[in-house]
């Protein structure tokens, strides 16, 4: 596919991503998502190449012995190290914690671009989930340019390892074909941004 990447479904693709990657599935706002990618309803309305998505359907679909509740809280709270860290300074900082440099750089940029954050929840700002939503909005608000740097120098350079791992270690058939979904979808959206996405070293 190509053309512009801010077409109508591009804040619609990252905003339902965002929400799947950072929100319970039985959140009661969640839920009818996670209903509708089970069902296959979504699969119509997605804006990559519909062959790209018939295996990806039926991932969704397949079921599991494991509760789709239980392996979210494997894969995003705990109590155990996560498989893989939805945060990018857990990829990109030598450390591999939360709130590393690359956290503050995220959150200068965001004073810079006056993006208010709500900081009281003491999450980082870096989440994958988050960063997918703040991505919608900017785009919802035609705030192209802003959208074009977040994506190129804040999420796209370690987001594909993160995905790589994630669906790697997933072990669930909705998680994994999750991950795949926004790894292409990211991929889509790399090959149309007028921008070069930012080389950083990953130390995961």
């Amino acid at each position: 596919m190509s053309g512009t990447l801010y077409r109508d479904d591009f804040a619609f693709s990252a905003r339902i991503l965002g929400a799947l990657f950072s929100f319970p599935p039985d959140d009661e706002q969640i839920k009818p998502v996670v209903d509708a990618f089970i069902s296959g309803e979504w699969q119509a309305q997605w804006p990559l190449e519909q062959d790209a998505l018939a295996p990806l359907a039926c991932g969704f679909m397949n079921p599991s012995d494991e509760p789709i509740e239980a392996a979210w809280q494997r894969l995003f709270i705990g109590p155990w190290a996560l498989p893989a860290p939805p945060w990018g300074s857990v990829w990109l900082d030598k450390e591999s914690v939360i709130f590393g440099d690359s956290t503050l750089a995220l959150r200068q940029w965001m004073r810079d671009n006056q993006i208010a954050w709500d900081s009281e929840q003491n999450v980082p700002e870096d989440h994958f989930g988050t960063l997918l939503m703040l991505v919608a909005w900017l785009a919802e608000n035609q705030q192209f340019t802003a959208c074009n740097e977040l994506l190129a120098w804040h999420l796209l350079p370690w987001s594909g390892r993160f995905l790589t791992v994630f669906i790697q270690e997933a072990q669930h058939p909705f998680w994994r074909a999750l991950g795949l979904l926004a790894q292409k979808t990211l991929a889509d959206w790399q090959s149309r941004l007028v921008m070069p996405v930012a080389q950083k070293t990953l130390y995961r």
